[in-house]
Formats: structure tokens, C-alpha cells, sequence
């Protein structure tokens, strides 16, 4: 009975694992590009130089502060949901999550001077990483996840081919 369940278990967490590692890796490498153009805009390189000035305590309250900023799209989630508006909540629950993961990355990049200053912000980061270090290991070493990776980049491969040749014309 206990291997049964095992390989359900894995069949249900070994999917959802891939495409949150997955998703991740792309979300936060687009939405740092495009934060970190938008970091070059004056207002904006601004705010980031005076948050870089913040002294640590500060820089905790302003790393937390995307929580508070993305209250009010969560409920307007909530409010489309009430309302039987499903793919407005959807979408809103969607722009929120990528809006704090844009933010809550830009002002990791920009703070961590002042919060590494903090002992158990270190302590706490180092377990973070690590714990997710191992996660992603271990999904990066199933088979599904290599052949889907090897997938990936054949079609890249066939795409820049079929791009080559329409543009070497």
C-alpha cells in the first residue's frame, strides 16, 4: 500500500514541481530584465538610490513592503470572484503574483547590502537558498525534466535553422 501511494505522490508532485521550478526560472529572468530597464529611468534609479542608502531596519520595512502593495489586487481578485467574473480574478491573482515577484527581486537586488547586515537575515537566507538549491536539483535530475530540457532545446535548434534560412533569402 505505502509504494502505491508513493507513486502517486509522485505523480501528482513530480509535474507541479517542474513547472514551478520551471516558471520560476523564467519569470524571474524576464521580469529582472525588464525591472532592471525600468531601474534606468530617473524617477525610478531615484527611489532605488535612496533605498540603498536606508539603514538596515528601514530596509527590512521597504523589503516587506510589496506585500502591503499588492493587497489591493488581491482583492479585486476577491471582488471579480464574488461578482462570477472568474477570468478577471484569474488574471488579477496572475498580475499580482508576477507584480510582487518583479518587486519583491528588484528590491532583493537593491537592499541586500544593508540587510546582509542583518545576522539572522544571513541565517535565514542561507536556509532559503539552500532548501531551494536541493528543490531544484532534485527536479532537474528527473528523467522527465532532462528530456523535456533536451526537447526544448531541439526545437530551439530547428527554430534558429528555419529563422537562418528565411532571413539568409
Amino acid at each position: 500500500m505505502k509504494r502505491h501511494l508513493k507513486h502517486a505522490l509522485d505523480l501528482a508532485f513530480i509535474p507541479v514541481a517542474a513547472a514551478i521550478v520551471f516558471f520560476e526560472e523564467i519569470l524571474l529572468r524576464y521580469l529582472g530584465l525588464a525591472m532592471a530597464a525600468l531601474a534606468r529611468w530617473p524617477p525610478v534609479a531615484w527611489v532605488e538610490g535612496w533605498l540603498r542608502r536606508l539603514p538596515p531596519w528601514a530596509a527590512v520595512l521597504a523589503f516587506a513592503a510589496p506585500s502591503l502593495l499588492v493587497l489591493p489586487v488581491k482583492l479585486s481578485a476577491v471582488w471579480f470572484a464574488f461578482h462570477h467574473r472568474y477570468g478577471l480574478s484569474l488574471a488579477s491573482v496572475i498580475a499580482g503574483k508576477m507584480l510582487a515577484t518583479a518587486l519583491v527581486a528588484r528590491l532583493y537586488h537593491v537592499l541586500h547590502p544593508a540587510l546582509e547586515r542583518l545576522g539572522w537575515f544571513v541565517r535565514a537566507e542561507a536556509w532559503l537558498f539552500g532548501w531551494r538549491d536541493r528543490f531544484y536539483a532534485f527536479v532537474r535530475a528527473l528523467p522527465a525534466w532532462q528530456k523535456a530540457v533536451a526537447s526544448i532545446r531541439r526545437l530551439r535548434f530547428w527554430l534558429w535553422g528555419l529563422v537562418s534560412a528565411v532571413w539568409s533569402r
